[in-house]
């Protein structure tokens, strides 16, 4: 593994579910994609670097070890956004604590007003932008999206792409990005890693 400076997220020796150990990094302001076969270990993956499931190894964000956070400090900075969000209050406005500007609702095609909107008038493709929304509101350092434009069409998967590059370019954030969309690693600059019967390879880079 070539690193020639300090990456945002460092994994070594990752094991989870009786799968690794893995080794990677995701660098400051880049996008790794991960593909594989559906049940290969991928939402799993992104689940042990959330620190939500058992795994051992290390993984350091910006050269600080994960036990060095606080479980919510942790999930605040590596922040998942699952495949399936969760909503547990009726209208969506309550599960945000400052409402998103009206210039973030435009950037994912949402007017004025969504947040008066019952959460079961929601279709999966408005959950998974309003769910994106919902995990930026801490600035997180790193992004760990499950398909997160599955569920778009042409649109609203270009909105979303976009929003997540200008959120990157600002912040600097790291991403790894779980995608069946064989194109999407084209029209999202970044290296590409394969999952499968166990092993994890990188496959393209940037």
């Amino acid at each position: 593994m070539k690193i020639t400076a300090m990456p945002r997220l460092l994994v070594t020796g990752l094991s989870y579910a009786h799968l690794g150990p893995f080794d990677f990094y995701l660098a400051a302001g880049k996008t790794v994609f991960l593909t594989g076969p559906s049940g290969g270990g991928k939402s799993l993956l992104l689940r042990a670097l959330a620190d939500l499931d058992p795994w051992s190894g290390e993984i350091l964000l910006d050269g600080r070890p994960c036990a060095g956070f606080t479980a919510p400090e942790w999930r605040r900075r590596v922040a998942l956004l699952p495949a399936e969000s969760q909503w547990w209050h009726d209208r969506v406005g309550e599960h945000f604590q400052v409402c998103p500007s009206a210039d973030q609702l435009a950037a994912l095609g949402f007017a004025a007003g969504v947040e008066t909107w019952a959460v079961n008038r929601l279709s999966s493709g408005e959950k998974q932008r309003l769910a994106m929304l919902r995990l930026l509101r801490h600035r997180p350092a790193v992004l760990l999206l499950d398909e997160p434009s599955a569920n778009l069409d042409r649109e609203n998967r270009e909105r979303l792409e976009k929003f997540i590059g200008d959120y990157q370019h600002r912040q600097g954030a790291a991403i790894l990005w779980v995608t069946h969309d064989q194109e999407q690693p084209h029209r999202v600059v970044g290296r590409v890693y394969h999952l499968e019967n166990g092993f994890l390879q990188e496959v393209q880079s940037a």
